[in-house]
């Protein structure tokens, strides 16, 4: 059975160096009619598990562990049995808004993820982050890049933890050598794909 995509949108805070921003996150389920897999649990367990539908959830990933990516992960873990995926470069993040609970899963670049009959990529792209993952699904031609890359060239930096040059190192080593019919799924707004972005990169 072939995958397929859900969209829910939920908003909320994103809170990072005493700052405090009004966010809307976009959040991926990647799967099939019996299982999924969950890419950044942002806010709102709900919404979230509404989309899942009854389907067993293999895993919730975070791209990374900015608080608005992860804010919902524990309470939706809790509710489905689903491991939480993320990088651990990214652990000191990930205590500061879950100081009790530990990560069940380390993700690190070149694991794979099965969901149904296809298996998912994972890619390590740090600089937004030090432990920002993407998510390549050669199937679906389609890239969840989190905050590495956005409709418009690359996530932020200049915070904490963030490194300009890594982030467009990451995108041009990693994401620009997929296929450029590649859609790409965003953390936040709308898609584009690699072709675009590439082209696009003159502009940085």
């Amino acid at each position: 059975m072939s995958l397929h995509i859900d969209h829910v949108v939920t908003s909320g805070v994103f809170s990072l160096d005493g700052e405090d921003f009004e966010v809307d996150n976009n959040i991926w389920l990647i799967g099939d009619d019996h299982e999924v897999l969950v890419v950044d649990a942002a806010h709102d367990h709900r919404p979230i598990l509404d989309a899942v539908a009854g389907r067993t959830v293999l895993g919730i990933v975070c791209s990374h562990a900015h608080n608005d990516h992860i804010n919902a992960a524990a309470e939706l873990s809790d509710s489905t049995g689903a491991p939480i995926l993320l990088h651990p470069d990214d652990s000191m993040l990930w205590e500061a808004v879950y100081p009790d609970r530990k990560v069940d899963t380390a993700l690190h670049d070149g694991d794979s993820i099965t969901v149904g009959d296809d298996v998912l990529g994972v890619i390590h792209t740090p600089g937004h982050s030090p432990g920002g993952v993407c998510l390549y699904v050669p199937s679906l031609a389609t890239l969840f890049s989190g905050d590495t890359l956005f409709d418009g060239g690359p996530g932020a930096t200049g915070r904490s933890f963030s490194d300009r040059g890594q982030l467009e190192a990451s995108i041009v080593e990693r994401l620009f050598v997929l296929p450029p019919n590649t859609t790409v799924k965003t953390g936040h707004g709308g898609s584009t794909t690699v072709r675009v972005e590439s082209e696009r990169s003159a502009t940085w």
